[in-house]
C-alpha cells in the first residue's frame, strides 16, 4: 500500500550537481558526494543543458544512500500525467530517496520553448495539485484551465510517495506551495532572512520540506573562498532576484550598487565582503558551518551547496569540510 512520505527531517546538507559538469565527471561526482557524507544530491534542469529526470535516475542508480532532488522541472514543459509516471517510477525503484521539485521555469526560457502560460499561477496550482494526487495513486482532479487529467490513475505507484516541492520566488507562488505542495525549494541566494520571509508566505503550520540553494566555497583562506563565490553572485542584482534580497537590511544599498556599476561582473567583484558572506556559504570550514547552521535555524530542512570555482570535484572535497558531522 502506498504510504505518505515521512515528515521532513532537519539538519540535512546536500550538494548541487553543476549543470556544466563534464559528462565524464557526473557519476564520479555523485559517488564522491555519497562517500563524503552529503545527505543529498540535487540536479538542475536548465534549458539547453541536461534533463532533470535522466540525471536523477542515473544518480539514484549509481548511489545507494543519497536522496536525489530534482530542482526544478518546469510545469509547462511536461504533461502532468507523464511527469507523474516518471516520478512514480523513480520513487518505486528507489524508495524514500526522491524529492520532486517543480516550478514556473525561467520566463525567457519557457517563452523560447513555447511553454510560458498566460497565467503562471494558475498553471502551477493545477499542476502541483494533480501531480501529488497522481503520484499517490489517486485519480486526477477535475480538468482545469491548463491541466487536464481528470480520472487518470497510475497503476504503478511507489510505496513511499516522494515529496513535491515548489521552486518559486514570489509571495503568491509561495502561498500556493503552502496549500498544494509539500514545501519550497528556494533558489540561491537563500539568506536566513529570505528563508524566514518565505516561510511567512508559505502560511502553513504543518511540517514542510524547505530546501535552500547557495553558492558555496570553503577554504582555509577566507578571502580565497569569497573570491570564488563572487562570480556566482553576478546575477543577484538583476530584477528577477529582487524577492531574495527584499528581506535583507542592505537590499536598497545593493540595488544602488548594481545601478551604479557598468555590468554584473563589476557589481559582484566590488560587492562588500559582508554582503558576500550573507548571500553565500563561503569562508573557512567553521564559517561555512556557521552559515549552514544559520539557514537550518531559520527553517531550512535541507541546505544545498552549489560548488563555486572551475573544478567541481575538487570543490566537493573542500565543501565536505563544512559538514556538521566533521566538527
Amino acid at each position: 500500500m502506498t504510504e505518505p512520505h515521512a515528515h521532513p527531517s532537519r539538519g540535512r546538507v546536500g550538494v548541487m550537481l553543476p549543470r556544466d559538469l563534464p559528462v565524464r565527471d557526473v557519476l564520479p561526482f555523485a559517488r564522491r558526494a555519497e562517500e563524503l557524507g552529503f545527505d543529498q544530491v540535487w540536479v538542475v534542469e536548465d534549458l539547453g543543458w541536461r534533463g532533470g529526470v535522466a540525471q536523477a535516475a542515473t544518480v539514484l542508480a549509481t548511489t545507494s544512500r543519497l536522496t536525489v532532488g530534482i530542482g526544478i522541472m518546469p510545469a509547462g514543459a511536461r504533461n502532468v500525467g507523464f511527469a507523474a509516471m516518471e516520478l512514480a517510477t523513480l520513487a518505486q525503484l528507489h524508495p524514500g530517496r526522491l524529492i520532486a521539485g517543480i516550478g514556473h521555469g525561467m520566463p525567457d526560457w519557457m517563452r523560447q520553448a513555447g511553454s510560458w502560460p498566460a497565467s503562471p499561477l494558475t498553471l502551477i496550482k493545477e499542476y502541483a495539485q494533480a501531480l501529488r494526487l497522481l503520484i499517490a495513486g489517486k485519480p486526477g482532479p477535475t480538468n482545469g484551465r491548463y491541466v487536464r487529467c481528470e480520472g487518470v490513475v497510475l497503476t504503478e505507484v511507489p510505496d513511499v510517495v516522494p515529496p513535491v516541492v515548489l521552486g518559486v520566488r514570489g509571495p503568491k507562488s509561495q502561498a500556493i506551495a503552502g496549500e498544494f505542495a509539500d514545501g519550497l525549494l528556494l533558489a540561491e541566494p537563500a539568506a536566513p532572512a529570505y528563508i524566514t520571509a518565505s516561510l511567512d508566505n508559505l502560511g502553513s503550520a504543518d511540517p514542510r520540506e524547505i530546501v535552500t540553494y547557495d553558492a558555496a566555497a570553503v577554504d582555509d583562506d577566507e578571502e580565497a573562498a569569497l573570491a570564488r563565490v563572487r562570480t556566482a553572485l553576478e546575477v543577484v542584482g538583476e530584477p528577477e532576484w529582487a524577492a531574495h534580497l527584499a528581506p535583507l537590511p542592505f537590499a536598497e544599498e545593493l540595488r544602488a550598487h548594481r545601478e551604479a556599476g557598468p555590468d554584473a561582473r563589476q557589481f559582484a567583484r566590488t560587492m562588500p565582503a559582508a554582503w558576500v558572506r550573507e548571500l553565500s556559504i563561503a569562508g573557512t570550514p567553521a564559517q561555512a558551518r556557521a552559515a549552514i547552521d544559520a539557514r537550518h535555524a531559520a527553517g531550512a530542512t535541507s541546505v544545498v551547496l552549489a560548488p563555486a570555482g572551475p573544478d567541481a570535484l575538487t570543490a566537493l572535497d573542500s565543501l565536505a569540510r563544512a559538514l556538521p558531522h566533521r566538527h
